[in-house]
């Protein structure tokens, strides 16, 4: 869904339909998967922004109190306080299931495998997403290789159709395009690690607006992206 700042109020939709259809078939493949569990379902959230306390953190912080009234158990990462290397295609992970530098990220690798969900937020830069998150996503060659190339995805087979993914994306400018470029990563990234590219949440022209704070809709909305596809994941595990 796109929202600008153009003066035309938020469009409010009755999604109760969607939510319906998409937690029956949730159950459905629950079922016949055997994927059970007495916790929540399990969500990693990705903070892209080198500013923790920015406009793109105040969305990531609303998609996650959503998913947790939903009953999900999201663990928040914030990408930029990670210690880690850019990917130097040591190709190590051709035949390995990690990679050969071991940093932050090696634990992480497996962190993921398990998950029933991610949601992803980040700003627009240079018309596509910050260098740090791109490293890190560059990372995930490991899962790439393993699905790509071996024939072997790292993913269990009883999560690979249920997993789910929501991008929240912010954008300075006010222009058309502005973030069909960090698009294609974040499709590609979800590709690669089998989360389908379920929802987004797009805010142009912030140097307009600057504070989030200024625009309760926009934050309503991600809680209710977050709370929306969490219940869609919760009903995929109990």
């Amino acid at each position: 869904m796109f929202l600008s700042n153009n003066g035309v109020k938020t469009e409010i939709k009755d999604y109760s339909a969607r939510i319906q259809q998409e937690v029956k078939i949730a159950k459905l493949y629950a079922v016949s998967s055997g994927n059970h569990s007495d916790m929540g379902a399990k969500i990693i959230a990705l903070l892209g922004s080198p500013r923790l306390s920015g406009n793109t953190a105040k969305l990531l912080e609303e998609a996650i109190r959503g998913a947790s009234d939903a009953g999900c158990e999201v663990e928040k990462i914030e990408v930029t306080t990670l210690e880690f290397s850019s990917c130097r295609e040591i190709f190590y992970c051709r035949e390995h299931e990690t990679c050969a530098m071991k940093d932050d990220i090696t634990e992480i690798y497996e962190k993921f495998r398990n998950i029933d969900g991610v949601i992803l937020a980040t700003p627009v830069m240079t018309m596509g997403i910050p260098g740090r998150l791109k490293s890190f996503m560059d990372r995930f060659q490991v899962y790439f290789m393993a699905k790509y190339m071996r024939g072997k995805p790292m993913v269990p087979e009883s999560k690979r159709k249920s997993r789910l993914g929501l991008y929240l994306g912010i954008s300075g400018m006010n222009v058309p395009f502005v973030f069909d470029g960090a698009k294609l990563t974040v499709r590609a990234f979800f590709q690669i690690i089998d989360v389908k590219y379920w929802g987004e949440l797009l805010i142009r022209d912030m140097d307009t607006i600057q504070d989030l704070s200024t625009r309760p809709e926009f934050l309503e909305e991600a809680y209710r992206k977050g709370n929306e596809m969490g219940q869609i994941l919760q009903s995929s595990v109990t």
